[in-house]
């Protein structure tokens, strides 16, 4: 019974891993992105995005379609126009950092634009690349991998009945920290900080790390449900400032996305398909407006308080997201940097 049983045990027991590794990899990605590290590609994270949010990954390059760039609420003068993502680091030596992309709409009317591309059926954001893959080898085996997911609105939590903390522009990200090829740690990012967990505690999608976007502020979490984030980097199961995750549309990033190597010691960009721009990597300003002043009608505050305006500034985008940090976790002050061995909110 064993010689005859034996062969056709080892048939099925190929068959499944051939299957699991099937629904892991993203099949052809290995042959369009050549030169993309292949563990890159296999343990990409997946996201859901969460039922009720109305705001989805958006392309990177259709954001200066909609937008101007300004400096203390006045248009940048001598910017190229169109803006592209071949020329937006040009701007660095027109007001650099303080220069914010300025929607050319009210926001207050929820131009169409603010709501991104809805995944396919197979998770594909049809028409707009809303993923960027940047890789840094390290050296020794070591390579950080960085997924970063771009979105055209970030909505904020409701705290009193007030809406705060809404802006144009959204860049989010996971890092995976790879050792000979092996991942061993995730990054999950969370407003001004976020949480890091061992590769292998995670839940996945057979290689894949999973990842929960939060209703509208894409806050990126390793688990569903409800997460306070009062307090950054400690997440609690309810409070005052509450991002609400759950396992609605299922994206996966990879599958329209850009894709480059990081050289850390130039502060340079490589396109793997050699075609893609990398100009707009360099770019140094904000991907939103400008907060709006208490003088601007749009602008609202619960009592007053100035963390809770309902309109703040657009985020940096991914050169000021610490492509070099020592460890998994984003470099904050004296922060250390602890990696969850268990899977928790």
């Amino acid at each position: 019974m064993v010689p005859l049983f034996s062969p056709i045990l080892a048939i099925l027991t190929v068959a499944v891993e051939f299957r699991q590794l099937a629904i892991a990899t993203p099949v052809g990605f290995a042959k369009r992105q050549a030169g993309v590290p292949a563990y890159v590609l296999d343990y990409a994270p997946k996201v859901w995005i969460q039922s009720q949010d109305p705001y989805f990954p958006s392309d990177v390059g259709a954001q200066l379609a909609h937008t101007k760039p300004e400096v203390n609420f006045n248009v940048v003068s001598g910017a190229p126009s169109p803006l592209t993502l071949d020329n937006l680091a040009s701007l660095n030596a027109l007001g650099g950092a303080n220069v914010y992309l300025t929607s050319v709409d009210d926001i207050t009317k929820n131009p169409s634009w603010l709501k991104g591309v809805k995944p396919d059926g197979n998770g594909k954001t049809n028409g707009a690349k809303s993923c960027t893959v940047v890789v840094n080898d390290k050296g020794s085996g070591t390579v950080d991998a960085f997924y970063f997911y771009f979105y055209a609105f970030n909505q904020g939590n409701t705290v009193l009945g007030q809406e705060i903390g809404d802006h144009v522009g959204d860049w989010e990200h996971n890092m995976i920290r790879f050792k000979n090829g092996i991942p061993q740690a995730v990054w999950y990012s969370q407003h001004s900080y976020g949480e890091a967990f061992t590769y292998a505690t995670l839940e996945k999608q057979g290689l894949r790390p999973v990842t929960y976007s939060a209703k509208g502020t894409h806050a990126s979490y390793a688990t569903t449900g409800t997460h306070d984030h009062t307090i950054p980097g400690l997440n609690l199961p309810n409070g005052p400032l509450e991002d609400h995750c759950d396992q609605g549309t299922l994206w996966d990033p990879i599958a329209n996305a850009y894709f480059y190597s990081f050289d850390a010691a130039s502060n340079t960009y490589k396109a793997y398909d050699g075609t893609s721009p990398t100009n707009w990597l360099q770019y140094l300003g904000k991907w939103g407006d400008q907060q709006y002043p208490d003088s601007d009608p749009r602008q609202k505050k619960v009592l007053g308080i100035s963390v809770t305006a309902k309109y703040t500034s657009g985020p940096t985008g991914p050169q000021d997201k610490s492509l070099n940090r020592p460890t998994v976790c984003l470099p904050k002050d004296n922060t250390p940097c602890f990696v969850s061995p268990v899977l928790r909110p």
